[in-house]
């Protein structure tokens, strides 16, 4: 019988707030997203794509390389010699049979910058050299794309780097490096009509200019770079001048752009009557996202605070695409200071991000990633083109350059990591790690139970790479004394992935004491450390506040702490585990765990920190050992305060429980059951958002500080409370864990 489904407090809360729980439905592409995050067979280079621009189905590509190959090729291997640049067939990623090389006497040319004329006949590039197949020219040339010529009365000559183009029917504007063109005082910005006449406008930048763009009515040219002062006026990295006489239409304040911060790319869209900005910047706290600003008044619409040199832009339908190395979007509410995400989407009118996670390495060079990016339509499908410094492209060997399509979307979500357990004769617990989906979000669960082809229980829920939500279902029609294999899989409603490997459990007769009792007293995070492999670690609690090992501990240690349990052993250095979901910090508050260890480095055993991922800037409200295997628990107030055992000798080879506890009763910490140390005046802690960690994190500064931050040894049974536990529920809890 298919049986209605048990959700937990905790679930049902994510619901309320991630989306967690939802009819079950889904879409292969999550609107309004409407580019699949599946890569698509694509020739690479041997080095660093720069510029890109598209016309009639074709993809132009130019930047510092001497070779292309096809996909699945090694590095070295299947090349054919280029010159810094290559064209390429939109549809199937292959090189078209135009063909330029550019080069410079002193062998070391690059071409920064393409575009194409809105007729479409005409290519303008830019960058450093000499001549384009032999035709002398000086950083900037045209070239004709009906023939794949090069014009020969086409040469400004730029007296430095050109890094960025815009073409109108009549003019080509551009910026670089530069101070003069033709011979003439330009400062990093210039134009030339089509032929290759110097024109009057003259914005006159002090430093640099990288982009350009021009509006819809052909009045006016935003330009950015790395410029303070335009025409002598401020307007630091951003500014609008006119077309025509190069004078400021729109200067920004000291403060709109911050003063390490340089604008890489801009771009306009018409539709949504904007134009967006790509920002790096130096530093600490600087701007490294993204600004939208209105093409009426030129003033912000909405800012992205990312960091993590945004470097390249394109919109397609309402939806803005960026390639950038973010690695910290948490003062957007999005992902904490964690692993580098490359490319990630938002719509035009918000700069929340969208379910679109492909993904490229950082690559060689200054190891940014991605570069460019641009849009280009052929035989009824639109493909979006990334070119730079990558070397992979999710997951798989693919350098310089890749390509995206509008569907169909093929990519399966990854497999849902299950576990199962059952402590009490009424029910089993099915509880799995939400899946994801590159481009999808919402994705649809099946529970199968004991091989049957129908599902048990199907629900749907959200995720991200970085938010991937426990989700349970509680089935109780069970029998004592049975065993029950449950596997699950997830669907995007087109692509589904495998059934997750049979996990199974044994129907109790008798309530597992232990575990029951850890539940009774309120524990809202509860890692048993019961699973076999992966990274994924069950909460047992209501809350389904999962956890995620790093490293590999050693999984399936047995005998573990308490009666029919296992453990996991920790290496001292590179292994721990942290809580999914980030918290705000407790005014109330238990921790609890088992250890056995015989280490003598110390490391800290559990505690709250700041980063998951990483070592955490801000960390207290932790239990660490010291060399000698002293235990001390520690709160942070502006100062450490610590409680500790009297002795040490707890790396002793043996299990042992400890308990800290902080509330309006201070601080208390307790070792098997019995109060080792207290101080009743510290009821406070630092207050900061972070993550439960267990096997360790940074203990800089802290008293008695062990040589390691890391703990060597084995742990289980691993519990958060939101109270403070009382001694007498303590010492029963050691109890039911020491019975035989």
């Amino acid at each position: 019988m298919r049986k209605l489904p048990v959700f937990s407090a905790a679930t049902l809360l994510a619901a309320a707030t991630l989306g967690v729980m939802s009819s079950p439905s889904a879409t292969a592409l999550q609107p309004p997203v409407g580019i699949t995050a599946d890569n698509l067979s694509t020739y690479q280079t041997n080095g660093i794509v720069w510029a890109m621009a598209q016309a009639n189905g074709v993809v132009y590509t130019g930047g510092t390389f001497s070779a292309i190959r096809p996909a699945g090729s090694a590095a070295g291997t299947n090349e054919t010699s280029v010159a810094n640049f290559a064209a390429f067939d939109a549809a199937t990623g292959a090189p078209t049979g135009c063909q330029l090389n550019f080069t410079v006497g002193s062998n070391n040319a690059t071409v920064r910058a393409l575009a194409v004329s809105p007729d479409g006949q005409t290519l303008y590039a830019g960058g450093f050299f000499g001549a384009v197949n032999g035709v002398g020219v000086s950083s900037l040339a045209a070239i004709n794309l009906a023939t794949c010529a090069v014009s020969t009365t086409f040469h400004p000559a730029a007296s430095g780097t050109v890094r960025t183009i815009a073409a109108t029917s009549d003019a080509v504007y551009f910026g670089g490096d530069f101070t003069s063109v033709g011979g003439q005082s330009r400062g990093k910005f210039a134009a030339v009509n089509t032929a290759g006449t110097l024109l009057p406008w003259s914005p006159n930048a002090d430093l640099p200019g990288r982009a350009l763009a021009i509006t819809p009515d052909g009045q006016n040219a935003i330009i950015g770079g790395d410029f303070n002062y335009v025409g002598g006026t401020y307007s630091h990295s951003l500014a609008v001048v006119d077309t025509t006489t190069g004078a400021l239409t729109k200067a920004y304040p000291p403060g709109f752009l911050d003063a390490t911060s340089v604008t890489k790319s801009i771009i306009v869209d018409p539709a949504s009557n904007a134009f967006y900005t790509a920002n790096e910047g130096t530093g600490g706290g600087v701007f490294d996202g993204r600004v939208a600003l209105s093409l009426t008044d030129f003033n912000q619409i909405w800012r992205d605070t990312c960091l993590g040199a945004t470097q390249s832009l394109v919109v397609h339908g309402t939806v803005l695409y960026s390639g950038s190395h973010a690695h910290d979007c948490s003062s957007m509410g999005e992902f904490p200071n964690s692993t580098r995400k490359h490319l990630l989407a938002e719509s035009v009118t918000d700069p929340h991000l969208l379910s679109w996670y492909p993904d490229t390495n950082d690559g060689i060079g200054e190891k940014i990633g991605p570069r460019v990016m641009a849009i280009s339509s052929s035989g009824g499908h639109d493909y979006m083109w990334v070119g730079g410094e990558f070397t992979t492209v999710n997951g798989g060997a693919q350098q310089g350059l890749t390509r995206f399509a509008d569907g169909p979307d093929t990519g399966a979500p990854t497999l849902p990591q299950t576990a199962v357990s059952s402590i009490d004769p009424g029910a089993v617990k099915v509880t799995w790690q939400s899946s994801t989906d590159n481009d999808d979000g919402t994705l649809i669960y099946n529970v199968y139970r004991n091989g049957a082809a129908t599902p048990v229980y199907t629900v749907s829920g959200d995720s991200k790479p970085w938010i991937r939500p426990q989700i349970t279902f509680t089935d109780t029609n069970v029998t004592p004394g049975v065993k029950y294999t449950y596997r699950v899989s997830a669907s995007d409603g087109v692509n589904t992935s495998a059934q997750s490997p049979n996990a199974a459990a044994t129907v109790p007769a008798t309530a597992e004491p232990y575990a029951t009792q850890v539940l009774a007293d309120g524990a809202n995070l509860y890692w048993r450390y019961d699973a076999a492999a992966g990274s994924y670690n069950a909460d047992a609690s209501p809350a389904d506040d999962s956890g995620i090992s790093v490293g590999g501990p050693v999984h399936a240690v047995s005998p573990g702490a308490v009666p029919g349990s296992k453990a996991y052993t920790f290496n001292g250095s590179t292994q721990w585990t942290y809580s999914d979901r980030s918290h705000p910090t407790p005014s109330a508050y238990s921790v609890e765990t088992w250890f056995k260890t015989t280490t003598t480095s110390g490391g800290k055993l559990i505690g709250f920190g700041n980063l998951a991922t990483e070592t955490s800037g801000n960390y207290d409200k932790h239990v660490y050992m010291t060399n000698s295997g002293q235990l001390i628990f520690g709160a942070y107030t502006g100062s450490t305060r610590i409680v500790s055992t009297p002795t040490g000798g707890y790396n002793d080879g043996n299990w042992h429980q400890v308990v800290a506890t902080q509330g309006a009763n201070g601080m208390r910490l307790y070792v098997d059951g019995v109060l080792k140390g207290s101080d009743a005046a510290v009821t406070t802690s630092q207050n900061y958002d972070g993550f439960w960690r267990v096997g360790g994190d940074n203990l800089n500064g802290w008293p008695s500080q062990p040589t390691s931050q890391f703990f060597a040894g084995s742990i289980d049974e691993a519990a958060v409370f939101p109270t403070v536990l009382s001694p007498a529920q303590i010492a029963n809890q050691y109890a039911l864990g020491t019975a035989g």
